[in-house]
């Protein structure tokens, strides 16, 4: 029998992964570690030339202040974010799978003098100095300060997904690592998760498939 696969990122996101990771033939538990809440905000006296999104929260949790954004361009980490946007209602939308540094590069190119960053309370802020990046917080996702059931019943034997950087830094404090497997969405959520765990896997690209394929691999890895 395969090991079963522990999805960590908060809802809605981690019904998705466990209903694709179901789609394949694999067994996954949620058990969020974040839990996910709508902000209040208000939009800047000037108007964005263009909008920001690096997490599909922001299109979901934004309110009805985002309908006064919908007609404007809108830049996307990942095709998760830029189908959230889809469905909120945004028609031009410029997805990448870089990360907020090479997606606000992306819009510099395109000429984009004035980017507003709908962000969650944590979040990076780019590098980039132009456009000019304003931010506006309107989400939080509130960490849980103990490892949930669901996960404590079926660790150390399962895998664990770490969507995020500051996911597995948080999963790192809560577990034993030298007796679980992790499998990490990008290099920088590895490196985040730090040393001294049993066996680790790093997906290819900074996608929900390309991380189930390496996750599986954990799976039936010895089992």
């Amino acid at each position: 029998m395969t090991r079963p696969l522990l999805v960590l990122r908060p809802e809605p996101g981690a019904s998705t992964t466990v209903a694709a990771a179901h789609a394949l033939g694999l067994r996954a538990i949620a058990a969020p570690l974040f839990i996910i809440q709508p902000l209040d905000w208000a939009l800047p006296e000037r108007m964005p030339e263009a909008v920001l999104m690096t997490s599909a929260n922001a299109a979901r949790l934004a309110g009805p202040a985002l309908d006064r954004l919908i007609d404007l361009p809108l830049y996307a980490v990942g095709e998760a974010t830029a189908a959230a946007a889809r469905d909120r209602g945004f028609t031009q939308i410029i997805a990448g799978e870089g990360g907020i540094d090479a997606i606000v590069a992306r819009a510099a190119a395109d000429g984009v003098g004035r980017l507003l960053h709908l962000a969650g309370r944590e979040h990076r802020v780019p590098a980039e100095d132009a456009p000019i990046v304003e931010q506006r917080i309107v989400y939080a996702a509130d960490a849980v300060s103990t490892l949930p059931a669901a996960a404590a019943h079926v660790l150390p034997d399962a895998v664990a997904l770490l969507h995020s950087p500051r996911a597995a830094a948080l999963f790192a404090t809560l577990v034993d690592r030298c007796a679980v497997r992790i499998a990490a969405i990008s290099p920088a959520a590895r490196a985040a998760a730090g040393h001294g765990w049993r066996e680790m896997a790093v997906a290819d690209r900074p996608t929900d498939a390309s991380l189930l394929a390496a996750a599986a691999k954990l799976c039936n890895h010895g089992a």
